[in-house]
């Protein structure tokens, strides 16, 4: 079943970068039928950035897709609750972690890093959350903003297993694949950067 989730996620994102897209699951019909429920199938959390809207990228529909999304994919309590919900409540078979090029939030910490200054108000507390990613690209010789945010990508998924019992068991169980991907503004594509669960060459050598 997670496999199959996969699956249907690329075809969806196939048809989008194609200018193909099916529009599924967005008539008065499915409205209606979700009124007193949801079945998602995927759980998804991505950043806030406009030009990324889920639905869309993967050309899904109504109650397909159960997404959680802020500045920079920041991992958080409420997001990790969020995310638990999607897996074990809703039993979505597939969790994705997207990021996306030219990401405005490890921009502004992309700059920290190398400035010593830290932006205004609250959005240095996103910041502050992605310095460790930075330093980390940084090490591993990862030097641009996109190579950080492949990082980030992939620091989030890792942060993801550690961090929440009831997703890493799903994982061990066979339950749930975790896929990191990151997102190309200009074309569409996406590229997977990290995985746990499931069959490792069906996911990492089947991408847009």
């Amino acid at each position: 079943m997670p496999n199959e989730a996969w699956n249907r996620l690329l075809e969806g994102n196939h048809r989008f970068v194609d200018d193909v897209p099916q529009h599924p699951n967005q008539d008065t019909a499915r409205r209606e039928a979700l009124s007193n429920n949801q079945m998602p199938f995927v759980t998804l959390f991505g950043c806030s950035d406009s030009r990324v809207a889920a639905e869309m990228i993967f050309d899904v529909g109504l109650g397909d897709m159960f997404v959680v999304r802020n500045a920079g994919q920041v991992v958080d309590p409420v997001t990790l609750g969020s995310l638990e919900y999607g897996v074990e409540i809703l039993g979505t078979p597939l969790l994705v972690v997207l990021g996306h090029d030219n990401c405005g939030a490890v921009t502004a910490a992309y700059n920290s890093y190398d400035s010593g200054e830290t932006p205004p108000g609250f959005i240095s507390d996103v910041v502050a959350r992605i310095l460790p990613t930075v330093a980390r690209a940084r090490k591993h010789n990862r030097t641009t903003v996109n190579e950080t945010v492949a990082q980030n990508t992939m620091d989030t998924v890792e942060k993801i297993m550690q961090l929440s019992a009831i997703i890493s068991r799903a994982v061990e169980e066979g339950r749930l694949i975790i896929v990191g991907l990151t997102y190309q503004l200009h074309d569409g594509r996406t590229t997977v950067v990290a995985q746990h669960g499931g069959d490792e060459d069906a996911v990492s050598t089947h991408f847009a």
